[in-house]
């Protein structure tokens, strides 16, 4: 199971260097509910400050409703709340704790190796530091 942020999807979707090579093999992608909104505000961000015409936000908007379709949604429960809440080994921002606490349930709940693919530093410290896998950094 690997459990994809928001990150690794924008990367793809911008055609970044670094994006990971190995998504579309993932067989059992989950990722958090919240990624669809993380994902259209960081177009939205890029229209206004890059501004990108009309055709680039659609095209990559298509292309990011058609990545996220084949990723189950992890609903963000009163669990990962309260999770994320707490204190983690590093420092982390708070959309970036739900992450990390949405894949550590979600290892617990199914007792399945989990790996989290992240292109974000402190993301990807704080998942190891709590026994996670971590790819993309």
């Amino acid at each position: 199971m690997v459990y994809v942020d928001s990150s690794v999807i924008i990367r793809i979707l911008f055609g970044e260097p670094g994006a990971l090579d190995s998504f579309g093999s993932f067989r059992d992608a989950v990722t958090s509910s919240i990624t669809e909104v993380e994902c259209l505000r960081a177009l939205d961000r890029m229209r206004i400050v890059n501004n990108l015409s009309d055709e680039a936000v659609t095209v990559r908007r298509e292309a990011l409703f058609r990545l996220l379709e084949g990723i189950e949604k992890a609903e963000l429960s009163g669990t990962v709340l309260r999770r994320a809440g707490e204190t983690f080994p590093v420092a982390l921002t708070t959309l970036d704790a739900l992450h990390v606490a949405t894949a550590i349930l979600l290892r617990d709940e199914r007792g399945e190796e989990l790996k989290l693919a992240t292109h974000d530093v402190a993301m990807g410290r704080a998942a190891r530091s709590l026994g996670l896998a971590v790819i993309g950094v």
